[in-house]
This record gives structure tokens, C-alpha cells and sequence, in this order.
């Protein structure tokens, strides 16, 4: 919770508690409280909500579940969602814009990835990035940061094939230095191997 989210409630607690007299009795003309209006998105939600959104086709996007990621791989909804994709916003500690959205099967592979897990295999999913994205690393899927010789990676906005098989991907390139202009398997060769296709 943002600082000044925890200051609003401070003030609205202040606020609805009679203030005590020097006598230990509440003031005579003191006001009933009143009531508060329904609660709104907080400011720090919303942002997260329009980032989010960027990710996928805007008809897709209006209909997905909006998700806030936690440092743990722990997931808050910030906004339910009806189509069965999930959206979640840029990630400020990665160089470059990168939302992305994911249907269920993608969403799982996730949640495979991020848990150091292997992915279900023959479950294929569908992940759009229409930001673009960075990765700390096109060969290492658990990397944290850009170092020399882990093959830093910026792409343009493009979507994901996940979940396929091995003989899938053995169709497309998969150099530690691809053409990012041109479909090429990232992570090749790890369970985490995935399509990137763009999309300009």
C-alpha cells in the first residue's frame, strides 16, 4: 500500500472517531460522520491497470484479469477479468517496457517458470507482448540482470508461442544472438524454450 493510500486511511479514521473535550466528553456541536463513498481503484491500481492493458489487443485486453506480481511470484488480482486471459503490467526493475498477457495454459507456464517448475508439456499457450520487452538473457531463463556474455535481449512488440513441443521449435532458429526482426526460439534448449514471434 502506497504511502499516501495509508495516509487517506489514517485521515479517515481520524475522522470518524468523536474528538474527546478536555473533560473527557465529545463537543457538544460535534458533526456525525459522514458516510464515505464507495471505494474507487487507488491511483497506484489504475496505473498498473492502463500498464497492463498495453500488452495485448485492446478487445482483449478489456476483457482480461488484471494481476499485480509480488517479489515472491505471488499474484494479486487487481481487476477481475471474463475472457480467460491475464494481464500484467511492465515490471520497473527490468530496463525496458514490458507487460505482457497470457491465456490459461500460458499463464500456467508462468507459474512453472517463475517457480523454477517444469511446464506441462503438450499445454500450449499464447502470450501477446505488443510493448515489446526486455530479457536479462536470451539463453538463461532464471537471469536477474544484463552481465557480459548472458546475452542481453531488447524486442519490439511481438507474441509468444509456449508449451510446445521440442520438434516445434527445432522448425526456427535458435542462436544465443538472434535477428529479433524474425521468429527465433528464446531460452532454446531449456524446458522454459519459447517462440517469439513479432508482430511489426
Amino acid at each position: 500500500m502506497s504511502r499516501p493510500i495509508l495516509a487517506l486511511a489514517a485521515l479517515s479514521a481520524a475522522l470518524a472517531c468523536p474528538l474527546a473535550s478536555a473533560g473527557g466528553e465529545p463537543p457538544q456541536d460535534q458533526a456525525a460522520p459522514m458516510s464515505m463513498p464507495a471505494a474507487q481503484p487507488a491511483a497506484d491500481d489504475q496505473a498498473l491497470i492502463r500498464s497492463a492493458m498495453q500488452a495485448a489487443p485492446a478487445k482483449v485486453a478489456a476483457g482480461a484479469t488484471i494481476v499485480a506480481m509480488a517479489a515472491d511470484g505471488s499474484m494479486r488480482t487487481v481487476r477481475a477479468g471474463s475472457n480467460g486471459f491475464t494481464c500484467m503490467a511492465d515490471n520497473p526493475e527490468t530496463p525496458g517496457p514490458d507487460p505482457m498477457c497470457m491465456d490459461a495454459a500460458a499463464m500456467d507456464w508462468v507459474g512453472a517458470w517463475v517457480g523454477h517448475k517444469a511446464p506441462a508439456s503438450g499445454k500450449i499457450g499464447l502470450m501477446y507482448m505488443l510493448a515489446g520487452g526486455t530479457d536479462a538473457s536470451n539463453t538463461d531463463p532464471h537471469a536477474t540482470k544484463p552481465e557480459a556474455g548472458n546475452h542481453w535481449i531488447e524486442t519490439g512488440p511481438h507474441v509468444m508461442i509456449v508449451g510446445a513441443d521440442p520438434a516445434f521449435y527445432a522448425m526456427y532458429p535458435s542462436t544465443a544472438d538472434p535477428d529479433t526482426t524474425a521468429p527465433y526460439v528464446m531460452f532454446p534448449g531449456t524446458p522454459y524454450q519459447h517462440l517469439m514471434i513479432p508482430v511489426e
